[in-house]
């Protein structure tokens, strides 16, 4: 876990306000030039605002060596020293979605054959690495801490995964997404934080959070046909029922 008096100088707040802020000019272009892909709006390309947030806000504290010092947590492999918890960060996400999957089969939805190379799975992973460690630079690396210093991992993981949620209803909205598909992925968002904030508690590795956003986004695109028969409502559900049971099970580090 990262030092925890120096936590406590942030301010989750800023980092949310600024985020969106710099999430605004995104929203625009996704509305005035459309996606970049069938399931990609242009305003996902605003995964790059947590981080630049958070090193807005650890620049104008500290310019001198605040902003390496934020980099370097992100992308820090020693700071855990079980490397089971990256094969967690996979594995949790991943097997969410294989359930999801499981459960689309038993409710007799007619899925076509996967149609997604094996040679894209490294290249999707490395694509969506790269966007989790900008979002989670913001949202693990300088917002989690603060949080948890006053609240628990559960209260935590709803906190920001509510701003979280909230934050992508207008890629949602503009990837052509109805409410009740909007409704069901914010669900799974916010189970997915739950999971997120617990995995770093448990581990201290920002690492760890990043693999397993990346991973989500990964199991996500494996659905037959880039995702075209995910279906967040049961995704959502499975994930909530996993969040639920992680946090009742395995119990987490006291506030410091």
């Amino acid at each position: 876990m990262s030092g925890w008096p120096e936590a406590l100088h942030r301010s989750p707040a800023r980092l949310i306000a600024l985020t969106f802020a710099l999430s605004a000019p995104f929203w625009l272009a996704g509305a005035l030039i459309g996606r970049l892909s069938e399931n990609l709006p242009v305003s996902a390309l605003m995964a790059c605002c947590p981080l630049l947030a958070a090193m807005a806000l650890v620049w104008r504290r500290e310019p001198r060596g605040a902003v390496r010092r934020l980099l370097r947590r992100v992308v820090d492999r020693g700071a855990v020293a079980d490397p089971g918890w990256y094969a967690l960060a996979l594995a949790a996400p991943l097997g969410v979605m294989a359930a999801s999957y499981g459960v689309l089969v038993l409710l007799g939805r007619s899925l076509p054959e996967p149609r997604i190379a094996p040679v894209e799975i490294p290249l999707l992973f490395a694509v969506f690495l790269v966007a989790a460690a900008c979002e989670e630079a913001g949202w693990t690396a300088y917002a989690t801490d603060p949080l948890r210093a006053r609240l628990s991992v559960p209260a935590t993981g709803v906190v920001l995964g509510v701003v979280w949620a909230v934050w992508h209803l207008v890629p949602y909205a503009q990837a052509g997404h109805g409410p009740l598909w909007i409704a069901g992925q914010c669900l799974f968002t916010v189970a997915l934080r739950v999971v997120i904030v617990w995995l770093y508690d448990r581990s201290g590795s920002v690492l760890a959070a990043v693999v397993c956003h990346a991973a989500s986004n990964v199991g996500w695109s494996l659905f037959p046909d880039h995702g075209s028969h995910y279906d967040p409502v049961v995704s959502g559900t499975v994930a909530a029922v996993v969040a639920l049971l992680v946090v009742a099970v395995w119990p987490t580090r006291s506030p410091r």
